[in-house]
C-alpha cells in the first residue's frame, strides 16, 4: 500500500505535468526564444489571416493588434536620428566617406544607432515618451554611385567609386546593424536599388545600362554591403533599367539580390513605389491590384498601403500566389524577430541604452572628430596653411554661408550647432578682432529689371565684404550650396557656385590676396578660378553640428587635415559626358575621365609630407582564384604629426576589353608622428581583378600582367610595380 506521504508525492508530479503542458499551451512557439527563430516566424505566418498579411506588408498599416505586432513606420537617421527633439548631428555622408576611415564610420553609425535604440526604448518603457513612436527599421544608407555629379542627392551618398562606397557601406551597415550574433541593433535598408542618381523624371525614368556595367560599376557595393555587411532590407527604386521597372524587376530583386547574394531580409518599395509605377511606368494603364501582385511576385516584399488594399484581390484572382506571400510575409516578420521584437527585453542587449546617450558630450566628440577627419585641404600655395593666430589682430569671415549650420531632409534637429562664423571666435586669439559680412547670396531674388540688373541691397552687401577684407589680415570666405540646390526631387543645373559668389570671391581676392576659400558643398564645384588666383582652397561639405570649430582648427593649424575627395571634381562641364549615358567608359569618374580634372579622385593635402618606399607584392605571379599581398613601407618626413591616406589602385595592362585607367583596390588612413614609418599592407583576392563578359555573362580575369599603383591619390601615385596572372 502507498502512504499518505508517497500519494502526495504522486499528486504533485501529476500536477506539475498538467501544470507545464497547460503553460505550454499558453504560450506559443513564436513566443518561445528557446526555439529557432525560423521556426518561430512560421509559427506565426501559419496563424495570421490574409487580410492581416497584407497589413504587415504595409509599412504603415494597422499591425496585428491580437499578436501585438504594431506597424514599424520606419524612420531615417542619414545623418543625424529624425525626431521631435535634438540628435547628434554628423556630417553629410559624403563627407564621412572623404574621411577614408570606415572604423570612424562604422563609429559614427554606432552612435546613430544608440540614439534610435534610446529614442525606441524610451517609448516602449514609458508610453507618454515624446515625439512619434517608430519601430526600428531605418532607410539608411543611400549608397547609389555618384557617377553624376549634378545629381540633387550627392549629400546622402558615398562618392563615385564602387570599391570606396561598398567599404563605407559595409562600415555605415555594421554600425546600425550592432555586433550580437543573435539580435539587431536596428534594421539598415540599401537604399535605392539600383542604378539612380537623377532626380529629373525618376518616377518613370527608363535607365539603358549595358549588362558589363551594371555587374563592374552599378552593383557591386550593393552586393559588399549585403553580403559582407549584412544588410536586412534593400529598398527598390523608382526608376526602370532597360525597360522594366526595378519594383517588378525579377532578375534584380529575386534572382540577383535574393538568388545570387542570399539576402536575408526584406526588399521595400521607395514610398509610393507602387503608385509611381503605375502613375508613372504604365502612364495609368495598369490596375493596382496588378501592380501589386507583379511587385511581389518579383520579389518586392515590403510597401505602402496599395499592399494592403490589393494583395487579398490579387491572392484571390491567382494572380500571387500564397506561398510567395508568405515568403515576403516571413522575410519582414524574421527581421522583427531579430529585433527583437517578440521576446522580453531582458534578452535583447540593446533594450538597455537609455535616453540619455543622446546628444551626450561622448557623441558630440565623435561628431567633432568625424567634422576634422572629412576635411579636405584642396589646394595650399607656398604653405600658407595653417596661420599663426598670435599674428592676427583682425579676421574678416565672410560669405552667405559663413554663418549657417546646413541640414539636409534626412536627419533631424540639433542643438548647440556651430557655424564657421562661431567657431572661428571660438578658437581664434582672445585679442583678435573679428569681422563679418555675408558678401552675397546662393539663391537669391532676381534682378529688379533687365535695365537695371544690380539690386542695391546686393551691391552693398559686396562692397561691405570687400571693404572689411581690406581691413583684416586674412579674409576667410564660405561658399558653396544649400538645400535649395542640392535636394531630393531636383538636380543642379550649374556645377559652377551659384548665386554672386564666384563675383563676391573675386571680389575679395582682389581687395585682400591673403584669401582662403572654404567650399561648403556636397557635389563637386567646377571653379577654376578659384584654384587659379586662391593661396588656399578647402573642401568642407556640410560638416554637421561641430563643423565651425573643425574648420577653425584646420585653419589655425590644431588640427592636419587628411580628408580625401570622393570624387573627381571636373575642370568644366563640357568635360561631362551626357547624363543619359551610363557607361562610364565614355568619360565618368577618375577610371575614364578624359583630360585632366580640377582635382583628382583622392585628392587631398596635409601639413606635413610623406615618404613612400619598399613596395613589395607577393606573390609576383597569381592564378585567378590566387591572392596577392601588397606591402609599402610610409614615412612622415615633415614636421607636424599627420594622417595619410595610402591609396592602393589596379591596372589591366592588356586586356580583350577596354580597362580603367587605374581602379581602387585598397586604402587605409594611417597616423604617424614626425620621422614615424610604418608599413601599410594590402590584400588583392584575384576576383579584384576581373572584368565582366558579356558573352558568357560571367567575370573573368584574363592572363597576364597588371599593375600595382599606390600612392596618395589617383594622380599623386608615388610607387608601382607588376604582378602576373598565370593561365591554370
Amino acid at each position: 500500500m502507498i502512504n499518505c506521504d508517497a500519494w502526495a508525492v504522486v499528486l504533485f508530479l501529476v500536477g506539475m505535468v498538467f501544470s507545464t503542458a497547460g503553460l505550454a499551451a499558453e504560450t506559443p512557439l513564436y513566443l518561445d526564444p528557446a526555439q529557432p527563430a525560423e521556426k518561430r516566424v512560421q509559427d506565426l505566418v501559419s496563424r495570421l489571416t490574409l487580410e492581416e498579411k497584407a497589413g504587415l506588408l504595409n509599412h504603415a498599416g494597422p499591425g496585428v493588434k491580437r499578436f501585438n505586432i504594431k506597424a514599424d513606420q520606419w524612420n531615417q537617421c542619414l545623418n543625424g536620428v529624425q525626431w521631435d527633439r535634438p540628435t547628434t548631428l554628423f556630417p553629410i555622408c559624403l563627407g564621412m566617406s572623404a574621411t577614408w576611415n570606415t572604423g570612424l564610420v562604422q563609429e559614427v553609425a554606432t552612435v546613430l544607432s544608440d540614439e534610435a535604440r534610446a529614442i525606441y526604448n524610451g517609448w516602449k518603457h514609458d508610453p507618454a515618451f515624446p515625439g512619434a513612436h517608430k519601430g526600428l527599421i531605418y532607410r539608411a544608407p543611400v549608397i547609389n554611385i555618384g557617377r553624376n555629379p549634378y545629381w540633387g542627392r550627392n549629400y546622402e551618398a558615398w562618392g563615385e567609386d564602387p570599391f570606396l562606397t561598398g567599404r563605407m557601406g559595409i562600415a555605415y551597415v555594421r554600425g546600425l546593424q550592432g555586433d550580437d550574433p543573435r539580435y539587431l541593433k536596428l534594421a539598415a535598408t540599401l537604399k535605392h536599388f539600383a542604378v539612380n542618381n537623377v532626380e529629373t523624371g525618376r518616377k518613370k525614368l527608363d535607365v539603358k545600362v549595358p549588362e558589363r556595367w551594371l555587374r563592374e560599376y552599378w552593383l557591386p557595393h550593393f552586393r559588399d554591403a549585403v553580403v559582407e555587411g549584412n544588410a536586412q532590407s534593400v529598398m527598390a527604386s523608382y526608376n526602370a533599367i532597360n525597360g522594366t521597372p526595378n519594383n517588378v524587376n525579377k532578375w534584380l530583386l529575386t534572382d540577383v539580390l535574393k538568388g545570387e547574394w542570399h539576402l536575408q531580409g526584406f526588399v521595400v518599395s521607395d514610398l509610393g513605389g507602387v503608385n509611381t509605377m503605375v502613375q508613372g511606368h504604365a502612364d495609368g494603364k495598369m490596375a493596382y491590384v496588378d501592380a501589386v501582385a507583379q511587385s511581389i511576385m518579383a520579389g518586392c516584399d515590403f510597401s505602402d498601403r496599395e499592399y494592403e488594399l490589393n494583395i487579398p484581390d490579387a491572392v484571390r484572382a491567382g494572380k500571387l500566389t500564397e506561398a510567395r506571400l508568405n515568403d515576403a510575409v516571413s522575410r519582414v516578420l524574421g527581421v522583427l524577430m531579430r529585433l527583437g521584437e517578440f521576446d522580453p527585453p531582458d534578452m535583447v542587449p540593446y533594450s538597455k541604452i537609455a535616453p540619455d546617450v543622446i546628444c551626450s558630450p561622448k557623441n558630440r566628440a565623435v561628431a567633432l572628430e568625424a567634422a576634422r577627419q572629412s576635411i579636405v585641404l584642396l589646394q595650399n600655395r607656398n604653405g600658407f596653411l595653417p596661420l599663426d593666430r598670435a599674428k592676427l589682430k583682425r579676421i574678416a569671415v565672410i560669405g552667405p554661408l559663413a554663418d549657417q549650420v546646413m541640414m539636409n531632409q534626412y536627419n533631424g534637429k540639433a542643438e548647440q550647432t556651430v557655424s564657421p562664423l562661431q567657431g572661428i571666435k571660438d578658437r581664434a586669439a582672445a585679442d583678435t578682432e573679428i569681422l563679418h559680412a555675408s558678401g552675397g547670396f546662393v539663391v537669391g531674388k532676381p534682378p529688379p529689371s533687365p535695365k537695371d540688373p544690380v539690386d542695391p541691397e546686393v551691391a552693398a552687401e559686396l562692397e561691405k565684404a570687400t571693404d572689411i577684407a581690406r581691413q583684416a589680415d586674412v579674409a576667410f570666405v564660405f561658399v558653396g550650396t544649400t538645400r535649395k540646390i542640392e535636394a531630393e526631387d531636383a538636380d543642379r543645373h550649374s556645377l559652377g557656385l551659384p548665386g554672386n559668389q564666384e563675383k563676391l570671391v573675386e571680389a575679395v581676392v582682389a581687395a585682400n590676396p591673403r584669401t582662403v576659400v572654404i567650399e561648403m558643398s556636397a557635389g563637386p564645384l567646377a571653379v577654376p578660378w578659384l584654384k587659379e588666383n586662391v593661396p588656399a582652397l578647402i573642401q568642407a561639405w556640410w560638416p554637421g553640428e561641430e563643423g565651425g570649430h573643425a574648420i577653425a582648427e584646420v585653419l589655425f593649424g590644431d588640427f592636419n587635415p587628411a580628408g580625401r575627395l570622393p570624387h573627381t571634381v571636373y575642370a568644366s562641364e563640357t568635360q561631362v559626358p551626357r547624363l543619359d549615358e551610363y557607361d562610364i567608359s565614355k568619360g565618368f569618374t577618375y577610371m575614364y575621365v578624359k583630360g585632366s580634372p580640377l582635382f583628382a579622385f583622392g585628392h587631398g593635402l596635409s601639413y606635413t609630407t610623406f615618404k613612400y618606399s619598399g613596395l613589395q607584392l607577393a606573390p609576383k605571379q597569381i592564378t585567378a582564384d590566387g591572392k596577392l599581398t601588397v606591402s609599402v613601407v610610409v614615412e612622415n618626413t615633415g614636421q607636424r604629426a599627420g594622417d595619410e591616406v595610402v591609396q592602393l589602385y589596379i591596372h589591366d595592362v592588356e586586356c580583350s576589353v577596354q580597362r580603367p585607367a587605374m581602379e581602387l583596390r585598397g586604402f587605409d588612413r594611417i597616423s604617424l608622428k614626425p620621422g614615424e614609418k610604418r608599413t601599410v599592407f594590402f590584400t588583392v583576392p584575384g576576383e579584384k581583378l576581373a572584368f565582366f563578359d558579356e558573352k558568357t555573362h560571367g567575370f573573368v580575369v584574363e592572363p597576364g600582367a597588371f599593375d600595382v599603383l599606390v600612392g596618395a591619390s589617383s594622380d599623386d601615385i608615388r610607387v608601382r610595380d607588376q604582378f602576373v596572372v598565370s593561365a591554370k
